[in-house]
């Protein structure tokens, strides 16, 4: 077919003749296509550029500038070296802008549209070096087919990496780089297939899994652990373009939070059952997570602690977190003290005076005392609450009931307007809509369903465990280290306020609240004495 000419660009070349111009546009949408085989510019963008060349000598046009896009998507328009070509044809006198392919320019009707709109408005004429394109009719016509198929093949290779990516996560495989501590490592089986599997890394492995004990003593921070890793010498896996360097403080932080580390993989918000083997026990990850979250809610910033009550008391007066300092007397000896921080940052107007540490420590002790409960109560608490969780759960139940049978009800309905549809009564756009509500309801009415029985358990056997350490208190903190103490303190207590007096009041974190309540030991005891036919 033959291109008509757009009219001619008058230049004089050095022997006096008129010139046409053109421009080059290439593009390849990964980095590693623009690198492969160890060139600056890979395979891929040469021949695309030898093409582009051969279609401007068939033009009798001279390319006089060329726009390469290396590692850029064409599922996006604001590619940098098209928007400089854009910009480049609307102050510059080009006839031709010549491409591979159209699929090299956009893959979307929209970006199609826009990108052709502007070279249009410049007085460009679109060219691909491969395909029958141009300004005739029959060439629109080809250009809107390819710049379909285009969008059509971007979506649907989206849609495919996607469904790949997440069987891959369901299956326990690993997508995309393993985290520092494993490497990705890449093998073939007996049959010559290529295997691409995840292994513990052997020089790092073990000061991550080192990072993870270290952390969940409590005893150190995000900053300090991240210093202590450094100078043991913990740095980055080396790639081509990128020397092996010490870890961000970033890194460590998302390396605690990461569940890959206990056997986990997550993808889109779910996580499954990983392949690769962990570095670090459920115990550890757990614990991990504990000591996270008391420092988020505590607030504190410092490098390491000094108390293991730091972060869990408060001054009673004012409301401000206490914090610790020390005294040294003229013979050099240290006295530790708790100082109210409104009152040191004179953020308010407290009064309260600095209290001696050891002090504080036995006056905590004293209040676990005081707190246990007796084990005639944790029985009654644990009748008492029983009855109250099987209540709840027989409403529930017939709750879940009523949601099976509304799940029967959307299957009918939704199996009735496929039929309809197949039958013409019902126009595919409503059909579409309506499928879409029924899913979203299903999916809720499933998981209400099916996870009904099993948080019931789960939450049971908690609020057990939860009893039982309510009437071990204080015994369970007198036995254990100071680094398990900040632990449990968390746990007990939302926050222990301190006087100077020595008056301790504790608010109870969920749901010792509602165990260490006099109120609720005390309906728990009647119910028990309440005869069976009552």
């Amino acid at each position: 077919m033959p291109i008509t000419q757009p009219p001619a660009i008058a230049s004089l070349d050095r022997f006096g003749e008129t010139t046409t111009f053109a421009v080059s546009y290439l593009r390849v949408s990964t980095k590693e296509q623009a690198e492969r085989g160890g060139r600056d510019e890979g395979f891929s963008i040469p021949a695309q550029r030898e093409a582009n060349l051969r279609k401007a000598r068939d033009l009798n046009a001279v390319v006089i500038e060329e726009f390469v896009d290396a590692g850029e998507s064409a599922r996006k328009a604001d590619r940098p070296e098209l928007v400089r070509m854009i910009e480049y044809v609307k102050t510059n006198e080009i006839a031709y802008c010549i491409v591979h392919k159209v699929d090299r320019l956009a893959r979307n009707r929209a970006d199609d549209v826009a990108i052709h709109l502007a070279l249009k408005e410049a007085g460009v004429m679109l060219v691909s070096a491969t395909e029958n394109i141009d300004e005739t009719p029959s060439g629109m016509l080809l250009h809107g087919i390819m710049s379909t198929i285009a969008e059509f093949y971007s979506r649907n290779l989206a849609n495919e990496v996607s469904k790949g990516m997440n069987q891959k996560a369901v299956t326990g495989g690993t997508n995309g780089k393993a985290p520092v501590g494993y490497l990705n490592i890449t093998t073939r089986d007996e049959l010559g297939r290529e295997l691409r599997t995840v292994q513990p890394d052997p020089d790092r492995a073990p000061m991550v899994k080192w990072a993870f004990e270290a952390y969940a003593t409590g005893n150190y921070s995000t900053s300090s652990l991240h210093e202590a890793l450094v100078d043991r010498g913990l740095t980055t896996v080396p790639t081509p373009k990128r020397p092996t360097k010490p870890p961000a403080l970033s890194t460590i932080q998302k390396m605690l939070a990461n569940p890959y580390y206990k056997g986990n993989v997550s993808f889109r918000g779910a996580t499954y059952e990983g392949m690769h083997e962990p570095l670090i026990s459920p115990e550890i990850w757990y614990r991990v997570r504990s000591v996270l979250t008391a420092k988020q809610t505590s607030g504190e910033k410092t490098q390491a602690h000094d108390h293991y009550l730091k972060g869990t008391v408060y001054c009673r007066q004012c409301g401000s977190r206490l914090m610790v300092t020390n005294a040294k007397s003229r013979s050099g000896t240290i006295y530790p003290y708790f100082i109210c921080a409104g009152r040191h940052a004179k953020r308010t107007n407290c009064e309260q005076k600095s209290m001696f540490i050891p002090d504080v420590e036995i006056a905590v002790e004293d209040y676990y005392r005081r707190i246990q409960i007796p084990e005639h109560v944790v029985s009654a608490l644990r009748t008492f609450i029983t009855a109250q969780f099987d209540q709840l759960h027989v409403t529930a139940k017939q709750e879940r009931h009523a949601h099976g049978l509304e799940r029967d009800d959307l299957l009918a309905e939704r199996s009735k307007l496929l039929q309809a549809h197949y039958a013409g009564a019902v126009p595919l756009d409503l059909l579409k809509t309506e499928q879409d509500r029924i899913a979203r309801r299903l999916a809720f009415l499933n998981a209400q369903v099916e996870s009904g029985d099993i948080e019931y358990e789960q939450a049971k056997a908690h609020l057990d465990d939860c009893l039982a350490l309510a009437g071990d208190c204080h015994q369970l903190h007198m036995s254990i280290d100071d680094s398990l103490r900040r632990i449990a303190n968390q746990a007990f207590f939302s926050k222990i306020y301190l006087s100077e007096e020595g008056t301790i009041d504790g608010e109870p974190g969920e749901p010792f609240t509602v165990f260490f309540n006099p109120d609720v030991q005390s309906t728990a005891a009647r119910h028990e004495r309440r005869p069976v036919n009552s």
